[in-house]
């Protein structure tokens, strides 16, 4: 019998070094919260020949009774939180009905009472164990949902090895976990692999909305948002010289709303001059509406916003000032293909607050999948109205059609099979999230 403990920052991390060193047969015999992270104690026994992963009933049955032990402390705290909160609401109410002129009184004694101290020092040690209980039911979900997450996925591998075999095409995609669930129930019926792979491709352009016009033949006040570095400079002067070669520069203008960046004004200045278009600067302070006044008989204003943090009271005036009444802009979120899944969704909730129209894929030729970016404008519901995939102005940017940013997705896919960690803490991802739904 081999003992060892393993220190990490989270439980998944942990079970990760249990599984590299000491393999999947392992056992977990202890776990604790400690400073900095977990402590987690495993044990592997040699002479046990390692049994092929099959679906355990009894394993299932007694995860399944934890769970229950979980949620039922949970319940109790919360019973026990609110019973000490009635209980001082009570008493509180008590003391103004018996005595209310002792409420009324200013006056405090000047020594507390001695038996004043005991009932605090009860309540900071309640709490403290409350605390700690926390904690410790935490540490035993996060262990519970990765030991899921790896039953989960050797069933699937098991039971249906087709399904898991197309799981792992669309990791290499970087599609999202919740995206690739439900593109696969649409295929769980079909046995031939090709076919399903191919019906499971054409289900993913559907999902994916683009416009039925392009949004410079509408015409009208288009603004590009989105965080600092997605490219939106670059794409509005892809937009502002596509629409010149096309229609001239009398009718098109340009605003800039972004004061913030050193020599921002300076480049689209250069750009109005190159273009022979106007350009107007938004200064802070400046009501939006004022500025864009004297453009109104333009056919089409193309807006430059400066790409603040989240936390930024600017960023706040700026978004109130594209969602106004008056300027009925279409405003589309630029999103670059290179950034991490995360970047995009925090991206997408500090930006919706001014109504967002669609959104524009920048820097597709940089970007090592297309996945992520896709993944979120899938469940935004966000329409792609034009796709950058060069810094060449105006080609490298294309009115883009769902079945080609597919082919595109596959195109660009990761030529290494994701490892069994990824795929089981995937899966375990997915129980997380359902656990969140359902409560």
């Amino acid at each position: 019998m081999q003992v060892k403990r393993f220190f990490a920052a989270d439980m998944r991390q942990a079970m990760k070094l249990v599984r590299d060193e000491l393999g999947a047969d392992a056992s977990i015999i202890g776990t604790r919260r400690v400073a900095g992270g977990v402590e987690l104690t495993a044990a592997l026994d040699y002479q046990v020949p390692a049994a092929p992963l099959q679906p355990n009933p009894a394993l299932e049955a007694e995860l399944r009774k934890t769970q229950a032990k979980i949620a039922s402390a949970q319940a109790e705290l919360a019973y026990r939180e609110q019973g000490e909160a009635l209980k001082d609401g009570q008493l509180f109410a008590n003391e103004s009905i018996v005595a209310p002129e002792l409420l009324a009184s200013p006056l405090r004694p000047e020594r507390p009472a001695p038996a004043a101290a005991a009932p605090v020092l009860a309540a900071a040690t309640d709490q403290h164990a409350l605390e700690a209980m926390r904690s410790e039911l935490h540490g035993l979900r996060e262990l519970i949902e990765v030991q899921l997450g790896s039953m989960a996925w050797g069933q699937m591998q098991n039971r249906r090895p087709q399904q898991a075999s197309l799981w792992r095409r669309l990791q290499r995609m970087g599609l999202p976990a919740e995206l690739s669930r439900s593109l696969l129930e649409r295929v769980a019926g079909i046995a031939e692999p090709r076919q399903a792979w191919r019906m499971l491709l054409a289900h993913l352009a559907q999902a994916i909305r683009t416009p039925k016009e392009e949004p410079l033949e509408e015409g009208g006040v288009i603004a590009l948002v989105g965080p600092a570095g997605m490219g939106k400079t670059t794409t509005l002067a892809k937009l502002a010289a596509r629409y010149v070669l096309k229609y001239g520069a009398q009718n098109v203008a340009l605003v800039s709303m972004d004061s913030f960046r050193i020599g921002a004004q300076e480049q689209l200045k250069t750009l109005g001059r190159i273009l022979n278009v106007s350009v107007t600067q938004v200064d802070p302070g400046q009501s939006l509406l004022q500025a864009l006044a004297p453009l109104a008989r333009k056919r089409l204003v193309l807006i430059d916003t400066a790409g603040l943090p989240a936390n930024d009271p600017a960023l706040c005036l700026q978004l109130e000032a594209l969602a106004g009444r008056g300027i009925k802009a279409r405003n589309y979120l630029v999103m670059a293909a290179t950034s991490q899944s995360q970047v995009l969704k925090a991206a997408y909730h500090s930006y919706k607050r001014c109504g967002l129209s669609g959104c524009i894929i920048t820097k597709a030729d940089e970007a090592a999948s297309l996945g992520e970016v896709l993944g979120l404008a899938i469940g935004q519901h966000l329409p792609v109205a034009y796709l950058a995939d060069g810094p060449r102005i105006p080609d490298d940017l294309q009115v883009p059609r769902s079945h080609q940013l597919v082919s595109r997705a596959v195109s660009l896919q990761t030529a290494e099979e994701p490892s069994e960690d990824v795929m089981a803490e995937m899966f375990a991802g997915l129980y997380q999230s359902s656990q969140r739904r359902v409560g």
